[in-house]
């Protein structure tokens, strides 16, 4: 599980009672999308002819658009997850990786999720010795992504759940 207990105010919306807004809510879900779609040729090297994982990350793009309901993309998620199942370790955790980048639409601290399970593919579509470097390297490149506007935001998110990400950003 990703998402703490107590949820963060940064990352609920302002119409919900937090400090969220639409603009930095919208850069969170682009970003998400960016770590899943670096991955996501794992997934469909296993399985080509799945087409939820890419869907997925279309349809976070299409959201910030404002071109689907939040329900699509929570609809989505739920698609992408369970294009998951079953399938070796570094392709199910490419297509997680997007569900969570989709579900970013319906609660923005998805977008940890994303990022995590991105790390964890790349770490499993290596060998043992090389996973820690690779991972090392994945979370520097996501790192590199951060728009300004929201690098703090989730450099602080981070360093708060990595222990709940599997220590991934520990980079």
């Amino acid at each position: 599980m990703i998402l703490p207990k107590e949820r963060d105010p940064r990352f609920i919306t302002i119409r919900r009672g937090g400090t969220l807004t639409d603009s930095t809510h919208h850069l969170l879900a682009l970003w998400a999308a960016d770590c899943a779609e670096h991955v996501l040729h794992l997934f469909e090297q296993v399985n080509s002819g799945d087409k939820r994982p890419r869907q997925a990350i279309a349809l976070t793009r299409a959201w910030v658009k404002g071109e689907i309901t939040m329900k699509e993309a929570h609809k989505a998620a739920f698609a992408a997850n369970a294009a998951a199942k079953g399938m070796p370790d570094a392709a199910g955790f490419a297509a997680l990786a997007a569900g969570q980048a989709v579900a970013v639409a319906h609660v923005a601290a998805h977008e940890l999720g994303a990022a995590a399970y991105a790390i964890r593919a790349v770490m499993e579509s290596v060998e043992e010795n090389e996973k820690d470097t690779m991972g090392r390297k994945e979370c520097h490149r996501q790192r590199s992504q951060l728009p300004d506007a929201i690098r703090e935001l989730v450099l602080d998110d981070q360093r708060l759940r990595n222990h709940l990400c599997w220590f991934v950003f520990d980079c």
